[in-house]
């Protein structure tokens, strides 16, 4: 029986770990994929305070490095569904096993949204990708798309034009989303084209990806391409927690600012959460009122006892 189980090893889930164990709770940490969650795909990290530059890996490391010193513990299961029981609840896994906690905490993130065209599963890994940093090194001195509006796309787009033969991002409305300085940048690169009011709606090509073809103002372009990058954010991975949790029309935990949900005992922080910024730093920042909420919930108290 442990005191608080954290279903999700991303920087949120890290973050409620380092927190609970220096309130003294006994932690247990489960994680489907790999520690770090989404960050450890960041070639660099710049936004995150007391780092000029890091990479994500390094980053992902780190926290886990610190949750573990702490005497955090760490499991490589998928969880998929709790239970209530006289002790508190158990979380069930894929692979059979089960966990006891007194609390829990969902740190469980959220997962690349797809663009839903025909042939696109099909195609992934054989030209359509939902990470640039992952796959962007197999396509050096080609062609490519990325899709998306927001940070992540201009960032993806940029990573991808200092090796890409020719970059082309798509953008369903007049303008980005991103943050500015990254569009910037990428009006200066000679290689990259920026198409926008415009929609990717076939995919070209038979065993692997060959071109999409684009839609804009009403008019269809073909362009040959070796990539696809999908960047048109990300939906949670709250299915398997419906029962505990109040979720709003996207799927997101629908919580405030003290992480709680309807059900006692479970606490919810990260980018599964309703919330309208989702950055490194509120992913932390949750992971920490969410420890502190549980620790406070443990102790019988109203609200979390400040930890130093």
């Amino acid at each position: 029986m442990y005191d608080i189980a954290i279903i999700g090893g991303g920087p949120a889930g890290l973050t409620a770990a380092v927190y609970a164990r220096r309130a003294g709770r006994s932690v247990l940490v489960l994680e489907k994929d790999g520690f770090g969650g989404q960050i450890t795909h960041a070639a660099r990290v710049e936004n995150f305070p007391g780092f000029f530059s890091i990479s994500g890996a390094e980053l992902g490391d780190r926290l886990l490095e610190q949750a573990m010193a702490l005497g955090a513990e760490a499991e490589l299961e998928e969880a998929s569904g709790l239970r209530r029981d006289a002790a508190g609840m158990t979380v069930l896994c894929a692979s059979g096993a089960s966990f006891a906690a007194r609390a829990v905490i969902l740190a469980t993130g959220a997962k690349p949204r797809a663009l839903g065209l025909a042939r696109e599963e099909e195609l992934t890994g054989s030209g359509v990708s939902y990470c640039a940093l992952c796959d962007g090194a197999f396509y050096k001195g080609r062609p490519v798309v990325v899709v998306g509006g927001g940070s992540s796309a201009l960032q993806d787009a940029l990573l991808l034009s200092e090796t890409c033969e020719r970059v082309y991002l798509i953008h369903r409305r007049d303008r980005f989303r991103g943050e500015r300085a990254l569009e910037e940048a990428l009006r200066k690169r000679p290689n990259v084209e920026l198409v926008l009011e415009a929609q990717v709606r076939e995919l070209l090509g038979g065993e692997a990806l060959q071109g999409v073809v684009v839609e804009r103002r009403g008019a269809r372009r073909a362009l040959a391409v070796d990539g696809l990058f999908v960047a048109v954010g990300a939906q949670p991975d709250n299915a398997a927690f419906a029962e505990q949790l109040r979720l709003d029309g996207a799927g997101y935990a629908a919580a405030g600012e003290d992480c709680t949900t309807p059900t006692a005992g479970v606490f919810v922080a990260g980018d599964c959460r309703a919330k309208a910024v989702r950055q490194l730093t509120t992913a932390v920042s949750d992971g920490a009122v969410a420890a502190l909420a549980a620790v406070g919930y443990l102790d019988g108290l109203s609200a979390p006892r400040p930890v130093s």
